[in-house]
């Protein structure tokens, strides 16, 4: 590489500016900007004649330029308890890690916090927008009809939206396929001929709940058998008060299907305190497997938690949401059922 004349930018009398890489590339300020920092909007020739320039010169953005004009390289996270966010710590935070690892080597941050509505978290999206706090969104617990996902449309943010495209309205969608897991759960279930089945889910709003429960319901009732549903805040000392409902009523359930380990570890001490023996008397199954099924006695069927595999995705759709690939679907297994004690074959 020559060096610059001694009155050319580069020079050691005259150090460059971005407005002279501009000037000199003949694009915007904002283009050197996003060609430097690697972000979306600029296209590969221009990109390369940028940072070639940039090279010539001698010049790189200062720390202190980068955050002012192009903002932190965050990608946001806003999550909403009132919405079932964090019900499960646990399992909340190995999707986050898993999502993190992804950007482990790109120089982006997740940047989270945790709100008590989804109101609160659209007014988020709209402060950190305004202020350019974060370059992409991730969407989780979604909503059947979900207002964030409805604000980042209206904002024309970019975003992942953790479910199904019919939830994501047209943004980036990945979602554990819970439909086809569901229906398989329910085929094990009439094998071992049970009818009568149960399910307490979580609050009925989530799309992942909706789409559970029609799962379960649509194959039983193929079968001939039926479906009792009882929406719960998806914690533990509910699923214990909807265990001990169905228990006592006047048509208990030959089976129970409980949306994670916790919620299926309540049931198992209910069922015991009422004398009840498990998997003869009342069969137990979870939709997320933990080390608290495995434990259990007796331990407990459960579907596999994908959250390292469903984190990975998310994160993946991320980069590729910062290279302008938007509005695409990517499904993810969720895997065989593990068969454990807490179910058996009906017996009256």
């Amino acid at each position: 590489m020559v060096s610059p004349p001694a009155d050319r930018p580069g020079s050691p009398a005259r150090r460059a500016t971005i407005a002279d890489i501009a000037r000199a590339a003949g694009v915007s300020i904002a283009v050197v900007s996003y060609a430097v920092n690697g972000r979306p909007g600029v296209s590969a020739a221009t990109r390369e004649r940028v940072l070639r320039i940039a090279e010539e010169y001698r010049w790189q953005p200062s720390a202190a330029a980068r955050s002012m004009h192009t903002g932190p390289q965050a990608v946001g996270l806003v999550v909403s308890t009132a919405a079932g966010g964090v019900s499960s710590a646990t399992s909340f935070l190995g999707l986050v890690t898993a999502i993190q690892d992804v950007f482990a080597d790109t120089g982006y941050a997740l940047l989270l916090k945790v709100v008590d509505s989804v109101d609160a978290a659209v007014a988020t999206y709209r402060t950190w927008w305004a202020e350019r706090r974060f370059d992409v969104m991730i969407v989780t617990d979604v909503l059947s009809q979900d207002p964030r996902v409805e604000a980042l449309r209206r904002l024309r943010a970019p975003a992942v939206v953790v479910g199904p495209p019919a939830a994501a309205q047209g943004l980036t969608s990945v979602h554990l396929d819970d439909e086809e897991a569901y229906g398989r759960v329910a085929t094990y279930l009439i094998g071992l001929g049970h009818r009568e089945v149960a399910a307490v889910t979580g609050p009925p709003e989530l799309h992942r709940t909706q789409v559970r429960v029609a799962a379960l319901a649509r194959t039983l009732e193929g079968a001939g058998g039926s479906l009792v549903r009882m929406t719960t805040d998806a914690g533990p000392e509910e699923a214990a008060a909807a265990t001990r409902q169905l228990l006592t009523g006047p048509n208990p359930p030959s089976v129970i299907v409980y949306d994670s380990d916790q919620m299926a570890l309540a049931a198992l001490d209910v069922a015991r305190r009422l004398g009840l023996d498990v998997p003869w008397d009342l069969s137990i199954l979870a939709a997320s497997d933990s080390a608290l099924c495995r434990l259990s006695t007796p331990a407990i069927t459960a579907l596999p938690s994908p959250l390292r595999e469903l984190g990975t995705a998310v994160g993946e759709a991320v980069l590729a949401v910062l290279h302008a690939q938007t509005g695409t679907s990517q499904v993810v297994p969720v895997g065989g059922l593990a068969i454990r004690g807490s179910t058996g074959p009906l017996a009256r």
